[in-house]
């Protein structure tokens, strides 16, 4: 395990849900923010059944599940904000998801994108990872390696750009650790900026949150940190 010392000029995180990014990379997207780094936050799915009410409304809830996301990307930092509305559990590693993605790449020209590991499936023996992450995951990759720098793939969506690193998060293989000491109060209020999502306890998430980002800076010798597994990407 090593310390992450990355400053990019250009980040783009992709993720399933409205609350995922801040989860799995908040503190590090807000700190690049504050860098200077241009940071463009692609949401796949509109949040429409992220509720164990039966009766809650899945329209209703998809309003408020995207203004919960703005408030949490203008907290981070972030410069755009581009949700694909996508249904809850409608997620498919298919070829307009990666058109998509790979046309966003194209735009943004990040020099590192930031997603979910589609590999870690069975959490502790009390989590599956939700299908909407691995798909997102799977898509992801898919996009970055090799299609968006290549420009027989998808030659309507912009001319090719080749992505410099990868930083997948909620992965069972890290490798390395970014130090978000400066900007975990950050995260954390980028979290709870979800409140649809708390089940009103939002104490208990923020230690959580803490704890957890606490646990990942141990390696490195961080108060507080973020564990990703890096891919170094050939040009």
């Amino acid at each position: 395990m090593r310390a992450l010392n990355l400053q990019p000029s250009s980040a783009m995180a992709v993720y399933a849900h409205p609350d995922d990014a801040d989860v799995a990379a908040g503190g590090l997207l807000a700190q690049w923010a504050s860098d200077g780094c241009a940071v463009h936050l692609v949401v796949v799915c509109d949040g429409s059944k992220g509720s164990h009410a039966p009766q809650a409304d899945p329209g209703s809830l998809r309003e408020v599940r995207k203004e919960e996301l703005q408030l949490a990307a203008d907290l981070l930092g972030a410069t755009t904000v581009t949700n694909l509305d996508r249904p809850d559990g409608g997620v498919a590693n298919d070829e307009e998801l990666r058109s998509t993605l790979v046309g966003l790449i194209r735009l943004y020209r990040p020099d590192v994108v930031v997603g979910p590991d589609p590999t870690a499936t069975f959490f502790g023996g009390v989590y599956v990872n939700h299908r909407d992450h691995r798909e997102t995951g799977w898509a992801l990759l898919d996009a970055v390696a090799p299609a968006a720098a290549m420009p027989l793939y998808f030659p309507t969506k912009g001319e090719p750009h080749q992505v410099g690193r990868l930083l997948l998060s909620g992965t069972h293989e890290p490798d390395v650790v970014a130090d978000v000491t400066r900007t975990i109060d950050t995260k954390v209020k980028a979290v709870l900026a979800h409140a649809s999502q708390l089940a009103g306890d939002a104490e208990a998430i923020r230690d959580v949150v803490y704890g957890r980002a606490e646990q990942a800076g141990r390696p490195v010798g961080a108060a507080f940190g973020e564990a990703f597994r890096s891919v170094e990407l050939a040009f």
